[in-house]
């Protein structure tokens, strides 16, 4: 009945055959793209770079310094701090600076009384230049370029450092190196790629409707969890994609701290499953998919709309 022909028909190929070409053909595209995707990564990674912890350290020592008499001393590595983590992205991450405090005028205080007091300092020092606020736990310094500096006062113990609780007018103990030694482990097992790939994914993350942007330390505890164990190509290229593909599952559930600075990251978010979540579980699973199309077409410009455009 047919003619000849060495391929036979469409029928003789089964579906699982065919996702296999498709899928083979699309790897093949975007495995010939990813040298200059890299080179596109390579010039934002270099911006980034350049505005990184020059002007946010310089900020933290203004601030610092404002609190000077009031402070016996003062440290930036600590918690989620971006800055001392080198994941710092203008515009969304959290840059947290511990202040040890000690002095006449905070001595006996509670919590509360002494975010009032440095908040007080602030907006005389540096209120003209900058939103000072605070909250429960800490204070916060808003400046017109977006960017925010969160100072936590601590105190020194025997037992180690302690910060405002989160629910209760008193103090919580604090392990800030857990989650910048986890961290640098993870990045060490990913060819020390994890850092920027999260700086890309923060920056994609700054670009989305606000209601959807992650705070900058559930996006590092999202990689964390994401690249466990991982075993792929260890490119920012190859990687970026997979941050945004396993980020819409572990964005459904809570996910511990492990400084002790509160029971989840990202509480924020609500219980597990939460409409929030599922929102933007869509929203990153979208970013996921456009990522993959991009790389599939070999489109630097597609992929610069990721960095430069709302979705």
């Amino acid at each position: 009945m047919g003619g000849g022909g060495g391929g036979g028909s469409y029928s003789d190929w089964s579906e699982e055959g065919l996702a296999k070409i498709v899928r083979e053909d699309v790897d093949k595209s975007a495995a010939e793209h990813e040298p200059e995707l890299a080179g596109l990564f390579s010039d934002l990674l270099a911006s980034y770079n350049d505005r990184d912890a020059d002007l946010a350290r310089k900020r933290l020592d203004e601030a610092k310094e404002a609190l000077q008499d009031p402070v016996e001393r003062s440290i930036d590595v600590l918690l989620g701090g971006s800055v001392a983590k080198h994941t710092y992205v203008d515009g969304l991450s959290d840059v947290d600076s511990l202040i040890i405090i000690s002095g006449s005028q905070f001595e006996g205080l509670v919590p509360t009384e002494i975010l009032d007091r440095m908040e007080q300092i602030l907006r005389e020092r540096v209120g003209h230049r900058a939103e000072v606020t605070h909250g429960k736990m800490a204070i916060t310094i808003t400046y017109p370029d977006k960017m925010i500096i969160q100072l936590l006062p601590a105190m020194r113990t025997d037992t180690g450092l302690k910060v405002p609780a989160a629910k209760h007018d008193g103090w919580s103990n604090i392990n800030p190196e857990a989650f910048q030694t986890v961290l640098t482990r993870r990045n060490e097992e990913c060819g020390q790629k994890l850092v920027p790939t999260i700086k890309l994914a923060k920056a994609v993350i700054a670009n989305l409707p606000e209601r959807y942007q992650l705070s900058g330390y559930h996006v590092e505890s999202i990689a964390i969890k994401a690249f466990d164990g991982y075993d792929g190509k260890k490119t920012t290229a190859a990687m970026l994609p997979v941050f945004f593909e396993k980020a819409k599952e572990i964005v459904l559930s809570p996910i511990l701290d492990k400084t002790g600075q509160s029971v989840h990251v990202d509480e924020y978010l609500g219980d597990a499953n939460s409409s929030d979540r599922q929102s933007i579980s869509h929203l990153l699973y979208r970013v996921a998919k456009r990522m993959r199309n991009a790389s599939a077409a070999g489109s630097n410009s597609q992929w610069r709309d990721l960095f430069f455009t709302e979705d």
